[in-house]
């Protein structure tokens, strides 16, 4: 856990925003809506708000802590974005080169037969033409035809083998000419490999989570007592993710077919877009070294590149006044997105239950993990977290 200190700052009493915020995490359980949940807030780099709530196992009792370890699902896209990152600050990935030049064996073609040059800013900011089985309509999509893994299955298959199924379907769309999330950051992961010349989990450790002391950020969970287990929204009351169970988070497509026990397989191939564990805490310390600047893994420059919108004005699915930058979405219009975030806002979450933001303007770095899909992720739950926090912060 970071070890910010929580002196009195912005004229904020840390015991009003507290009570917002356990007041809205109270009424999600009371709801049944979430089942566990840790929630983590700073600014300026003090922690004005740490809670675990709720059950990190029901079944057992076993109470959420702030030790607990969540499969971070698209969690992992920040972190292994960043370790992309690093080996551009090294001088050892250059962003608008083609992937070609380290990855020769993935050279996808559109639809009409051309090649689609791909370069690591398109894979970062999810405009590179891929697109995810778990979008597809049906069981019979491309991808699912082609046995795509979107890294959150028992696939049993390794990255270079996912890959080459990858790359035999034919990109969505030319690189560069729309916005579609995708399973970019497993392509990215693979590119990481190649340039840093050890497998992905090793290269993230050495570049990322060593530097920062995120110790307990890993593509395997070692100790199955943290881990909390995961949860599906039903009615009376969530009720436990079962092993191969596919669930759909958007009207009109497949789902996704998940495997919990996967984050405990050594032998799972890391999957850079969904495929790490880790704890809240771990979390917040890259958030805040992003938002402070890099530290020591990336330059200023670097980092505000990161926080750039890359989509030339492109609309994201079903999130008005939002681009996309290197790893996560950044806010172009708050007005549109109707939040009270700041323009610039860094925003994004996992499928297993989690959402995050930063908004550099108001120095916040907010964390909240939850083991409910996908209440989490992007149920009422979210919008009223983040409310809470803005309105406290409003009080002077």
């Amino acid at each position: 856990m970071t070890s910010f200190q929580l002196p009195l700052r912005h004229g904020v009493p840390p015991a009003y925003l507290s009570a917002r915020i356990q007041a809205v995490v109270q009424q999600a359980l009371d709801d049944r809506r979430l089942v566990g949940a840790v929630i983590l807030v700073a600014r300026d780099g003090e922690l004005l708000h740490r809670q675990a709530a709720g059950f990190a196992d029901r079944e057992s009792a076993r109470a959420m802590t702030p030790e607990t370890v969540f499969r971070l699902a698209s969690v992992s896209k920040p972190i292994v974005s960043t370790a992309a990152m690093a080996l551009v600050a090294q001088g050892q990935l250059d962003l608008d080169a083609g992937i070609e030049r380290w990855l020769p064996e993935f050279q996808p073609r559109l639809a009409d037969g051309r090649p689609g040059r791909i370069t690591a800013r398109q894979l970062l900011s999810h405009t590179a033409g891929l697109g995810y089985r778990f979008f597809e309509a049906d069981a019979d999509g491309p991808y699912a035809r082609a046995g795509v893994s979107d890294g959150m299955d028992a696939s049993g298959i390794s990255l270079a083998e996912n890959l080459r199924r990858l790359v035999s379907v034919p990109l969505l769309y030319e690189p560069g000419t729309a916005w579609g999330y995708s399973l970019a950051t497993d392509v990215l992961g693979a590119l990481i490999e190649r340039i840093h010349g050890t497998p992905l989990d090793e290269a993230v450790r050495r570049l990322v989570t060593d530097p920062l002391g995120m110790t307990d950020t890993n593509f395997v969970a070692r100790d199955a007592r943290r881990v909390a287990a995961a949860y599906v929204n039903d009615v009376p009351q969530p009720h436990p993710l079962a092993e191969g169970e596919t669930v759909s988070a958007f009207e009109g497509a497949v789902g996704i077919a998940y495997s919990p026990a996967r984050i405990f397989d050594a032998q799972a191939f890391p999957s850079g877009g969904a495929g790490m564990a880790g704890t809240a805490g771990d979390f917040l310390r890259l958030l805040e070294v992003l938002r402070q600047g890099g530290g020591t893994l990336l330059s200023g420059e670097l980092v505000e590149e990161m926080g750039r919108d890359q989509t030339d004005g492109l609309e994201l699915a079903a999130a008005p006044g939002f681009g996309f930058g290197l790893g996560f979405s950044v806010l172009r219009d708050p007005r549109l997105a109707a939040s009270p975030e700041s323009a610039g806002t860094w925003r994004w979450g996992g499928a297993y239950g989690h959402s995050w933001f930063v908004d550099r303007a108001h120095g916040l770095s907010v964390v909240v993990f939850t083991n409910t899909l996908y209440e989490g992720m992007s149920g009422r739950f979210v919008t009223e977290l983040r409310d809470a926090v803005y309105g406290a912060l409003e009080v002077r």
